[in-house]
């Protein structure tokens, strides 16, 4: 089937969309047509190959309609509307716990760029293979080949290009405050970062009924949209945001929450910690950082790092469409949206912080 798919090659600023080929559905997938994908800082950090092999079709957060069933695929009818997520193995320890995204095999069936037999699902226009299956779904594309697994049905009735972006960076924020860490009512929580993953969390936070939600960050406005989201505290990145946080507690805060990659700011969600507290991470720190941290959890504090937010998407999902329909998780306030062929700038608006949330329009529902 011809499909136009948006490619990552090498040296390339950004994916460019050509036509290529799409097979047809194998055992235990389903071809979905997207009707919107979000742009992740994953997808922007993948396109130069990082972790992945290229020339890649990326995308994640994809939405769309079921349109094809391969053999044996249960639960699900041409017509659906399905949101994508991250897919698994369906039978290693960690996915029999209801644990997913902490699948054995997370690693190569999210980034390996094929299904786990080695082959793939695309090739470009000259027949050259084409890499696929990018969290189990290379959704940057007007169709996509997808695991059962990687699919979440929804009700018709919501807005499919409002979905994508639950399935990857909202169900990450969200899901570490309530899945992960468990935050409950009248807890302290820090969120250094409030990018997409960061305002989720922070509404998760107001969600459950945090006490003090502070939100940390160097852009004013983005902590203006997590004053309005339910942080009760706001402060601009710098040295002194530990004293801040200390001052405004107290004694520090029982979580934090970092959606960073730079070691100081590591420091920092340790640092302002109260005493048995917990400072959780979804982004490695770059660079030698570890020799500093073992002091810091001195006093019962911890360390985690959470992928996915903890959550199985299959349940996970529908609660937070829930939450917004009843008005109480406004993720929808976070996204911009842009035509397919806008990909590219999508992805510099992305690189230079001017949206929190792209999510490109490819057809209608």
């Amino acid at each position: 089937m011809r499909i136009s798919a948006a490619v990552s090659r090498p040296g390339a600023p950004a994916p460019a969309i050509e036509e290529v080929e799409l097979a047809e559905p194998r055992a235990g997938e389903m071809r979905v047509r997207i009707v919107a994908v979000g742009v992740c800082h994953t997808d922007v950090h993948e396109h130069p190959g990082r972790h992945s092999p290229q020339p890649i079709v990326l995308g994640h957060e994809g939405a769309g309609v079921v349109e094809a069933l391969g053999e044996g695929v249960r639960g699900f009818a041409v017509g659906d509307h399905v949101v994508m997520s991250g897919t698994s193995c369906g039978q290693c320890p960690a996915c029999l716990d209801n644990r997913p995204t902490y699948c054995d095999l997370a690693m190569p069936m999210t980034f390996g760029g094929k299904r786990l037999d080695g082959s793939t699902a695309l090739a470009d226009a000259a027949g050259e293979p084409l890499h696929s299956h990018f969290f189990g779904q290379s959704s940057f594309a007007s169709h996509a080949i997808v695991p059962e697994r990687t699919a979440v049905k929804v009700d018709k009735d919501v807005p499919l290009h409002l979905l994508g972006p639950l399935a990857c960076g909202v169900v990450t924020g969200a899901g570490s405050v309530i899945e992960a860490l468990k935050v409950g009512f009248g807890d302290t929580i820090a969120f250094f970062g409030v990018g997409g993953v960061g305002l989720s969390a922070v509404m998760a936070a107001r969600l459950v009924g945090a006490a003090r939600i502070v939100a940390v960050d160097r852009e004013a406005s983005r902590l203006d949209l997590a004053r309005e989201l339910g942080a009760t505290d706001t402060l601009l990145a710098g040295d002194d945001v530990v004293a801040q946080i200390r001052a405004l507690t107290g004694r520090g805060v029982r979580y934090t929450l970092n959606t960073t990659n730079a070691p100081a700011v590591h420091t920092q969600a340790l640092e302002c910690l109260a005493m048995n507290g917990t400072a959780a991470f979804v982004a490695a720190p770059m660079g030698q950082w570890a020799p500093a941290m073992f002091p810091m959890l001195a006093g019962g504090r911890q360390l985690r790092g959470i992928l996915g937010g903890d959550a199985n998407p299959r349940t996970f999902l529908p609660k937070l469409i829930d939450y917004w329909r009843q008005g109480r998780f406004p993720f929808d306030r976070m996204i911009e949206t842009y035509r397919f062929d806008e990909i590219g700038r999508a992805f510099d608006d992305v690189q230079h912080g001017r949206t929190i949330k792209p999510v490109l329009m490819v057809s209608d529902a």
